[in-house]
């Protein structure tokens, strides 16, 4: 079969780079083999299907994106500021991928959203949890902000939930045009959806 012990972290690690740049539905299995430098027979031993690996590109990404999350935001600073660097690292990271590459890739979990969420239910389902995910960990900074008097809004988790889709909404149009100038507006308007303070608004 030729399988070498990181032929899995291999076909991931490629299939995550086409699927960023391409797309899901384009892929075949042969390309992504390709990409990866490894035999057709590995990707079956590995994965069952597309779909197998689709669900494990996800994992692996939220893995890796959740420990970097929670390194920000559940620092020793206060609440708002671990907020603000969130943004800040989403914007270092598409500005970083649009030096590299020369396009602006958007985020995984959105782009997939948009492609394949109406097609396969389990690929859906892991991009729901993965949301809601992400919207507990802002919803826990915001609740701190509100209880410092820092934020005005009374339904924090709703709140933070319009934090992510924002999030989400502005690398979607950075993506778009190809342009990280849209980023510029994160923090303004996430201080305006969780209601700042005059003070905090300082931060």
């Amino acid at each position: 079969m030729g399988r070498s012990s990181d032929a899995k972290e291999r076909i991931l690690g490629a299939a995550q780079i086409l699927i960023e740049l391409r797309g899901y539905s384009a892929l075949g299995v042969a390309e992504i083999c390709k990409a990866a430098g490894v035999p057709k027979g590995s990707f079956y031993y590995f994965f069952s299907s597309k779909e197998e690996l689709a669900l494990a590109v996800l994992d692996e990404h939220w893995a890796a994106q959740r420990d970097s999350w929670n390194r920000t935001l559940r620092s020793d600073d206060p609440p708002l500021q671990r907020l603000r660097k969130l943004f800040e690292a989403t914007e270092a990271d598409q500005r970083a991928g649009q030096q590299s590459c020369g396009t602006i890739s958007g985020c995984l979990f959105g782009n997939l959203t948009l492609e394949m969420s109406n097609q396969t239910e389990a690929i859906r389902e892991r991009l729901q949890q993965i949301f809601d995910a992400q919207v507990d960990m802002v919803d826990g900074v915001v609740s701190e902000a509100r209880e410092r008097g820092e934020v005005t809004v009374t339904d924090t988790h709703e709140a933070a939930r319009s934090v992510v889709a924002q999030l989400e909404g502005q690398v979607l149009f950075a993506k778009l045009y190809n342009n990280t100038q849209s980023l510029d507006a994160l923090w303004g308007n996430c201080l305006a959806l969780i209601g700042a303070t005059a003070a905090a608004r300082t931060v």
